[in-house]
């Protein structure tokens, strides 16, 4: 739910087209935003809508609009991590799309990934076992794998959205802290890889 790494979309697409021999990519939730039901204050939602336009402005992400006049925004993004969490538990590569559906049903369908109820829509759209998913999200399992995804990101010291790191066996290499062109990433990528 971070508009800057709908943004980084791109570059996400290029490494799976460009690199899919070198590297596997392994996504890990940031959190950004605890849980929370209290509707998103006017200041928020001001910083927030801004940054989008900022995100479009330099990066071409498109963005619905709408979705400021017919959601009730709130400022949680754990229940859309461990949605990302829940469905890789059914199936491996479904975290991935996971993530990648709930960015396209928040920019560009204007659905509220906040919302348990969009989540479980999104699990079923994938075809996954929506009953799991809706035991899934709630578990002490997928809560737990949570809180060690946010240990890894902070033992990489990945404080900006998006980060890249490059890990090689116990060595981490910085490939993007925040958001880079797909062009920037494959370049410091290659470098990196030249050099392990």
């Amino acid at each position: 739910m971070c508009s800057w790494c709908w943004g980084f979309t791109p570059a996400i697409e290029m490494l799976g087209e460009n690199f899919a021999d070198a590297v596997q990519l392994r996504y890990v939730m940031g959190g950004l935003a605890r849980d929370s039901d209290a509707p998103m204050p006017a200041e928020m939602r001001r910083y927030v809508r801004g940054a989008w336009e900022e995100v479009a402005s330099r990066t071409g992400a498109r963005f619905n609009w709408e979705y400021w006049e017919i959601c009730q925004p709130r400022r949680s993004t754990y229940p859309s991590c461990r949605a990302v969490l829940a469905a890789s538990a059914q199936r491996e590569e479904a975290g991935p799309q996971m993530f990648h559906r709930i960015q396209r049903a928040y920019y560009l369908e204007a659905r509220n990934p906040s919302d348990t109820s969009t989540l479980v829509e999104l699990a079923d759209e994938l075809g996954l076992e929506v009953e799991r998913f809706k035991n899934d999200l709630a578990s002490e399992v997928i809560e737990q794998e949570l809180h060690n995804d946010f240990t890894q990101r902070r033992r990489l010291q990945a404080n900006a959205f998006p980060s890249l790191v490059l890990a090689c066996g116990e060595r981490s290499r910085w490939i993007a802290r925040g958001w880079l062109s797909a062009r920037d990433v494959a370049a410091a990528l290659t470098t990196a890889l030249e050099t392990e």
